[in-house]
């Protein structure tokens, strides 16, 4: 039962895409064992019957089907790597399966002229198991044309032991559209299992690249600012510098002036770099939440906003809250696999209550507050605000920060307490 546990907790430990992968390769694989289990429930119950011809057959069938089915999994595991564009051997592997089918349809040729009917038509059913595991995987490797074609081929090919078994006419040919049915079933489960997959991993990189345009594109904008603001002045300030060594070389008075005017550019410059790291430190609340809702949007969060008390905070306020919302932002993109993400301003108690909550958080990123977090409580200190975060059991993380409404220069008065319509209902799902 421990082994069982820490299992769901390794799982749960993953990534989403990595749960989807593991869910998805794991139906595939136990989908030839639910019919070997099916039939052998079905064989047990004939071998307590009257009639039991061809029971040795039976059981030989049941013997080849598990074979077929413990190495299916290595198999359509390489077969699925495969088709994700990850170099892997599996010829024979592919062999061996295809090998394990002809031997099982021999065997149910025998069955069916040597055991009852009964028998016959139980392990007839095992057959979509046996088929399963060689054909998804070819399916997989190869496109959808050739293997149309070759599973026609090989449709015509499995009625030989049949034909010598004296099967009539119009068995034969049901057999052959059940064959073309079955390898349908096949390439609907295998092959969209695989392109399901696909999907979900290019969306998970399309997301990651999302997030580091993101940080590029805000390097580039502070590094294009600095330039535009320096570039000029620093070259001017080295020009007039060695204007003034020549100058002074010379023993000219002048070599003063363009001392004090070198002196005077790099004052103006002091000011106006000031002002771009004051630009770039301050945050504004309404473009902060403007920016979160499009970054998560576009990294597939459903994002849900409700700030409608953002314009009665002071500036001070709304500068503050403006970059927990930009951290909190960060931290969903860096530190969890959200699907969802709500945040939420109000007034409480002559205080403005944001909170910002979203599922998905990774197991490791629940240890410590991390040094983003302490700047926060820093800057929400200087106001007399707080900081506070807690792990919900649904791999849940909300963080909260209150500040008081009169904090900073130019606060309104705060309006009654109200609460906001809840943005995310209680979860109850695992």
């Amino acid at each position: 039962m421990e082994r069982v546990i820490s299992r769901v907790r390794k799982f749960r430990d993953h990534s989403k895409i990595q749960q989807i992968d593991m869910y998805m390769r794991g139906a595939l694989y136990a989908c030839p064992w639910l019919f070997i289990v099916i039939e052998g429930l079905a064989l047990l119950g004939l071998a307590a019957g009257p009639d039991r011809r061809g029971l040795g057959l039976g059981a030989a069938l049941l013997v080849v089907a598990i074979v077929q089915a413990t190495a299916g999994v290595g198999l359509l595991r390489r077969a699925l790597d495969r088709y994700l564009g990850r170099e892997t051997v599996l010829r024979a592997r592919l062999v061996l399966s295809f090998v394990l089918l002809a031997v099982a349809l021999c065997l149910l040729a025998l069955i069916a002229t040597r055991g009852s009917k009964e028998l016959a038509q139980s392990v007839s059913t095992m057959l979509m198991g046996l088929a399963m595991t060689p054909l998804g995987a070819l399916c997989l490797i190869v496109r959808k044309r050739v293997y149309w074609g070759l599973c026609a081929a090989g449709s015509l090919v499995a009625l030989v032991p049949f034909a010598v078994a004296g099967l009539p006419v119009p068995t034969l040919v049901g057999m052959v559209f059940g064959g073309l049915f079955l390898t349908g079933w096949v390439l609907l489960i295998a092959r969209v299992s695989g392109w399901m997959l696909s999907i979900m991993l290019e969306v998970d990189a399309a997301r990651e690249v999302q997030a580091r345009l993101a940080v590029a594109e805000e390097r580039l904008r502070f590094s294009r600012d600095m330039h535009d603001v320096l570039g000029r002045n620093l070259a001017a300030i080295a020009l007039k510098s060695e204007l003034a060594v020549q100058l002074a070389r010379r023993g000219s008075e002048a070599a003063v002036d363009q001392m004090a005017e070198a002196q005077r550019i790099a004052q103006e410059s002091q000011r106006e770099l000031r002002e771009v790291v004051r630009g770039y430190r301050e945050a504004d609340l309404h473009t902060e939440l403007a920016g979160a809702r499009g970054i998560l949007t576009a990294a597939g969060i459903e994002c849900r906003i409700d700030a409608r008390a953002a314009d009665d905070l002071s500036p001070a306020v709304q500068s503050t809250l403006a970059w927990v919302v930009r951290e909190a932002t960060t931290n969903v993109l860096r530190h969890s696999d959200a699907g969802r993400c709500a945040l939420r301003l109000r007034w409480a108690e002559g205080r403005a209550v944001l909170t910002v909550e979203n599922d998905g958080v990774r197991a490791a990123a629940t240890r410590g507050g991390g040094s983003g977090l302490a700047g926060l409580r820093e800057r929400l200190a200087v106001l007399g605000g707080t900081l506070a975060y807690e792990h919900g059991g649904n791999g849940t993380f909300l963080l909260t920060a209150r500040v008081p409404v009169d904090s900073g220069t130019g606060a309104g008065s705060a309006p009654p307490d109200h609460d906001a319509v809840a943005l995310v209902p209680e979860r109850t799902d695992a």
